[in-house]
């Protein structure tokens, strides 16, 4: 693990894995916080076991909707900050597999493909930092090596541009275009990633 730990690719793949599942989670967040619906139309007549009458009745509980955001808006931004990336993993995981668990209980569709894949995202994140992260069960901190590439101020600064730019995007429109959204964070994450480099080399 030490030696993949030094390897400039398997950083930036981290790195961004936090951006990417951490932009989804604040992306998801604020309109549960700005106690808003997260489907376009009522679900109150839909079946009782299905994904449109469940995601009503969290929105009609009112506070536990918006502490859902709350806690999704926390892990997701502690991940894009990369300085607390360890302890937004941690918050993170519980939530996602909750939320899994939720898609697969539930006619979804395709959606726990995507769930699915940010939990092992999730999981990935927790075993990068393992061997710092193990002591909460007690067991000795083992000493990594850890490369000094995932710790470089760049990502740090990339990180609170694409938390800024989503949470205020959405803030400020209901209505969204997820496409802008996503061209825009991969234009700021494109930009960062070429600075880092350029860095680090």
């Amino acid at each position: 693990m030490n030696n993949i730990k030094q390897k400039i690719w398997t950083n930036i793949f981290i790195i961004y894995t936090r951006y990417l599942i951490g932009g989804a989670f604040v992306f998801a967040s604020v309109i549960k916080i700005k106690g808003h619906r997260f489907t376009t139309n009522s679900g109150e007549n839909e079946p009782i076991h299905s994904a449109f009458h469940y995601f009503e009745t969290m929105y009609q509980s009112g506070i536990y909707w918006q502490f859902i955001g709350l806690g999704q808006l926390m892990a997701g931004a502690l991940l894009m900050t990369q300085r607390y990336a360890k302890l937004g993993a941690l918050v993170y995981f519980p939530i996602i597999l909750n939320i899994f668990v939720v898609t697969i209980s539930y006619d979804f569709g395709g959606t726990p493909v995507i769930t699915g894949l940010m939990l092992l995202a999730n999981l990935l994140l927790i075993y990068w930092d393992w061997d710092e992260l193990k002591i909460l069960i007690n067991l000795p901190i083992t000493s990594s090596n850890m490369s000094i590439i995932e710790k470089h101020t760049i990502w740090e600064i990339i990180g609170f541009m694409l938390l800024g730019f989503t949470f205020i995007y959405r803030l400020l429109y209901d209505k969204y275009n997820v496409f802008l959204w996503m061209a825009t964070c991969f234009f700021i994450g494109a930009i960062g990633f070429w600075i880092g480099l350029r860095k680090i080399r």
